[in-house]
């Protein structure tokens, strides 16, 4: 793949950035980055990645393959105006913007190929769950393309586009319920008195420990729950405290609500 432009530089873009370089994806020269008024940021990715910084915006989207979405929801009507006239026939975008649909990056940077996905935090070390859906424009070498980028930072499933919503509230805002229970976990330990260092401990390899059960064993999480739990036991009096609080309940609710807020997002946009 020839040089990509990043058109954002916030924590996603970072996160994809670092898989990329880190991963040797492709050499960080080719990278360009650029934003709307933070020049203090752009410095910092430049000195963290080896990246480019864009000096000519219409020279450095001009000679650009792909270019890559970052913006915030609500600034992207905008920033596909100020850039539309600066990319090339044949340069094709991939938007990682919650909520934004296809149909309306065709209308901001017209009909070109256009695939769309939400990655998660986790690229910045290779551990993303993305999702990903492409318009009709994207050939099959372009498609090979992308899916090869964004399986260097984790794994990619491709989606229908409406899917894309529920992709957006399960893994892509998914690290940040994990890490939400791990601080109510770390809380809860610490309130029976272990230290932090070593509830964080604890709290990390068992997170590490259940999630590879899952992946080596395909046992069904059902399965090895009931593992775990025998009759009268701990597990058991934790579990009924969760469900006595509608624990499942509130999952889907989280889940719901993450997903409403990326159709208003697009409907927004």
């Amino acid at each position: 793949m020839g040089t990509i432009v990043f058109v954002g530089a916030g924590s996603m873009a970072e996160a994809m950035i670092a898989g990329i370089v880190n991963n040797e994806v492709m050499p960080a020269k080719d990278v360009f980055v650029m934003n709307k008024s933070d020049d203090e940021r752009l410095f910092y990715m430049q000195q963290s990645y080896g990246v480019s910084l864009v000096c000519n915006e219409r020279n450095a989207l001009r000679e650009a393959e792909l270019i890559i979405l970052a913006t915030k929801p609500k600034d992207s009507k905008q920033v596909m105006c100020e850039i539309a006239n600066y990319l090339h026939d044949n340069a094709a975008v991939l938007s990682v913007i919650a909520g934004v649909s296809i149909e309306t990056i065709e209308n901001g940077l017209g009909k070109r190929p256009i695939a769309r996905s939400m990655p998660n935090t986790s690229a910045t070390i290779g551990k993303s769950a993305s999702g990903v859906s492409m318009n009709e424009l994207v050939d099959s070498n372009l498609r090979k393309r992308i899916l090869d980028l964004l399986s260097s930072i984790g794994i990619v499933r491709e989606f229908e586009e409406d899917e894309l919503h529920t992709v957006t509230a399960l893994s892509g805002s998914g690290p940040a319920y994990v890490y939400y229970m791990v601080e109510a976990l770390e809380e809860a330990a610490i309130a029976k008195g272990l230290s932090n260092e070593v509830a964080r401990e604890l709290i990390i390899q068992t997170f590490e420990g259940a999630a590879a059960m899952l992946r080596q064993t395909g046992e069904e999480p059902e399965r090895l729950r009931k593992n775990v739990t025998s009759p009268g036991g701990t597990t058991e009096a934790g579990l009924k405290a969760l469900e006595n609080r509608l624990f499942k309940e509130t999952i889907q609710h989280c889940i719901n609500s993450a997903e409403r807020r990326s159709r208003e997002l697009g409907a927004l946009s």
